[in-house]
């Protein structure tokens, strides 16, 4: 079966927001049950960052036994590295999905770790923009599906420096056409990507199939310079660029298939996060997204 068919069962899920184990024990942090609890309407869903090794902190256990729907984002697999797919670290991670009743996997498709997959090692590095890099990603990504049984749709991840000579959104286009997949766009990360490579926020979106698009992730990022480079770090905070949500608005109204949208602030607090989540409810509601969710209804 075809993506184009395959999409049509998974359900729309809505705003939500993503967790790692430990962060709602972080001072000053978001509480997500609680928050869910005492502002309705605001959070649908959860995403649960995981290291299999970890497992689920009391918070995403919290949510899971209230019955609340979830996504697991994987935070241990080099998708383009075969080596990586061990006998113990898809059984971990099969039990854990099922535990969470995920309605599909998602991550970053690039380096996280280096050398043998090590408990805490957490790198994060962007993939080579190839098309022969593409193309072990895209193998990753269908073993993986095939493995577990879920759908599996890889992230844009953040960098500093990015090698390859295609420009980012056409390197995922190449990977999830040869995947038979979508992309889970994260709008931060692409804001980067186009400030280090001097491009307009909107740069490749015209020659990337807005119909691949599953899930968005929006977070605040901060400009910094050192020695002379200038940069921006993703760093989860409230304070939303303004390239962000201009790639946000444009692909959130353009996107059928978009099935549900993640703020990245679980380290912040519910005061703090609630302009964000307002204004990110309200475009999509005015999308596709938001006529699916009332549908569902």
């Amino acid at each position: 079966m075809r993506f184009a068919d395959r999409i049509k069962s998974i359900a729309p899920l809505g705003v939500g927001v993503s967790t790692e184990y430990g962060a709602g024990d972080t001072p000053g942090s978001l509480n997500v049950p609680a928050m869910h609890r005492e502002q309705p309407g605001v959070i649908d869903f959860l995403e649960v960052g995981v290291e299999a090794a970890k497992g689920l902190d009391r918070h995403a256990l919290a949510w899971v036994e209230a019955g609340l729907p979830t996504t697991y984002h994987f935070l241990d697999i080099n998708l383009d590295e075969p080596e990586d797919f061990t006998a113990d670290w898809l059984e971990l991670v099969a039990s854990l999905a099922a535990q969470l009743k995920t309605a599909y996997l998602c991550g970053d498709a690039g380096l996280w770790h280096f050398g043998p997959r090590d408990r805490g090692h957490m790198l994060l590095l962007p993939p080579i923009l190839s098309a022969e890099s593409a193309q072990d990603q895209a193998r990753g990504i269908v073993r993986l599906r095939k493995e577990l049984g879920y759908e599996v749709f890889p992230e844009n991840p953040p960098g500093c420096v990015f090698l390859g000579d295609m420009h980012l959104m056409d390197y995922f286009a190449a990977v999830v056409d040869a995947a038979d997949t979508g992309l889970l766009l994260d709008c931060a990360h692409l804001a980067i990507y186009q400030h280090l490579k001097g491009y307009e926020p909107l740069e490749g979106l015209d020659r990337f199939p807005l119909d691949r698009v599953v899930e968005m992730h929006v977070a605040g990022g901060t400009h910094k310079e050192h020695e002379g480079f200038t940069f921006i770090e993703d760093d989860h905070t409230t304070e939303i660029l303004p390239a962000t949500w201009q790639i946000f608005e444009y692909v959130c109204a353009r996107a059928p298939n978009l099935k549900a949208v993640i703020f990245e602030c679980e380290r912040n607090s519910s005061q703090a996060v609630r302009p964000g989540f307002d204004r990110i409810r309200a475009t999509v509601n005015d999308g596709p997204l938001g006529a699916a969710m009332g549908a569902a209804r």
